[in-house]
């Protein structure tokens, strides 16, 4: 069995909900030793579900350690410092206010450790909003992406917190080029991801498409939605109510759909380009969705499928690991946690059944408190001291228990 490539690292991450916990998870799957340092009252997401850790601490927290330390203690933060110093980078996406106030700037953290990669993950990176609040729906509204996703007649957010795991990875590519500078012996370079940036970025594509229609055009024109652009892309509805995706991206596609399914269209050369269908949008959507309802979900995927053409159901939540695909070697974790039972997707670049990747979450908060303390030079009597003054906190079993679910008769 092959080292993992971060073997050796240690990761201290301070974060809650998602981007710095989704980032130091990245950084656990490549091998790294993450500390989870959580306040008192835990990382919020140990009690989202029924009291108990939701979705997203099983997922993204298996292979880390937990330590319980009281940051605005000041005996607390000087504990802190001294595990600081053992670390080879830090995480965290606190508010720049909340940083500040607690010591925990980039300068704060030089000072106990000069070789320190420091990664902040924040609402916004410099700038005259750089100490405003932001969350993963505020990044999306302020790019772009909430304006075109509308529900119950509002711009709403798309449901998954797509920028706050987008900014985890940038970060985590930042503090891979920062160890990278390490090794040929520069001084490591701080690591800032804003939300806000982060959306601009992933909608740079769209940003700069509506600036080349304005000045193709005199005019701003978007399409009516991604997917649309090109007429029979999406989701159709089969004679056994089943949805179905479509892959149709060019004007192969289109004529082994067509050939697939049986249609005239297949010799029809006034449809043969996309930039004929685009014209004849509604027809061609229509052919389509015609087609689609006219058979059973299991004969359209069968012609498609034999025929080349991208498709796929369109699978709720419950589903989606039923899937073959799903349990080929190294895609699931699986993992008990609390007596029960799950399959937890693979970090997806990289083989993380690699020696040394610890499998399970840590299930109590500051269960590792003590040891790590005192491995970090903190003696004994002094842990004993700090946890009477409530400046750390060890295990605590049964803390955040899921409350018993009856589904009604």
């Amino acid at each position: 069995m092959h080292q993992a490539p971060l073997a050796g690292r240690r990761v201290i991450e301070l974060g809650t909900m998602l981007a710095a916990p989704f980032a130091a998870h990245i950084l656990s799957q490549l091998g790294a030793e993450v500390i989870k340092v959580e306040p008192p009252a835990g990382d919020p997401t140990r009690s989202l579900v029924r009291g108990g850790p939701s979705g997203t601490f099983i997922a993204y927290s298996h292979g880390k350690k937990s330590v319980c330390i009281d940051l605005s203690n000041p005996e607390g933060h000087a504990a802190f410092c001294k595990l600081l110093e053992t670390a080879d980078a830090l995480v965290h996406n606190l508010a720049p206010k909340a940083a500040r106030k607690l010591r925990l700037t980039r300068e704060d953290c030089a000072a106990a450790n000069p070789q320190l990669i420091y990664c902040h993950i924040r609402g916004y990176a410099a700038g005259p909003q750089a100490d405003d609040l932001a969350s993963n729906p505020v990044a999306e509204a302020a790019t772009g992406v909430m304006e075109a996703n509308w529900v119950n007649g509002r711009p709403s957010r798309l449901g998954p917190s797509y920028h706050d795991q987008f900014a985890g990875a940038y970060a985590v590519i930042g503090i891979l080029v920062s160890l990278l500078q390490q090794q040929a012996g520069r001084s490591p370079q701080p690591v800032e991801v804003g939300l806000y940036e982060t959306g601009l970025h992933v909608a740079s594509r769209d940003l700069v498409g509506v600036q080349l229609k304005t000045q193709l055009l005199g005019r701003a024109e978007r399409e009516p939605h991604g997917e649309f652009s090109m007429p029979g892309y999406g989701a159709h509805l089969t004679a056994d109510q089943r949805w179905i995706y479509l892959l149709m991206l060019n004007d192969s596609h289109w004529l082994k759909f067509c050939q697939a399914m049986g249609l005239p269209q297949a010799q029809d050369a006034s449809l043969a380009t996309l930039r004929q269908r685009k014209k004849a949008r509604e027809q061609c959507e229509g052919i389509v969705k015609a087609a689609v309802a006219a058979r059973s979900f299991d004969d359209v995927a069968g012609r498609l499928n034999a025929a080349g053409v991208g498709c796929t159901e369109v699978l709720p939540l419950e589903r989606v690991l039923e899937a073959p695909q799903a349990h080929q070697p190294g895609k699931l974790r699986e993992v008990r946690f609390r007596g029960l039972d799950f399959e937890v997707p693979e970090f997806p670049a990289f083989n993380a059944t690699q020696e040394g990747v610890r499998t399970l979450p840590p299930a109590d908060l500051g269960e590792h408190t003590l040891a790590l303390l005192q491995a970090a030079g903190v003696p004994p009597q002094e842990c004993k001291a700090l946890l009477a003054s409530g400046a750390i906190a060890s295990s605590r079993p049964g803390t955040f228990a899921w409350a018993a679910v009856r589904e009604a008769a």
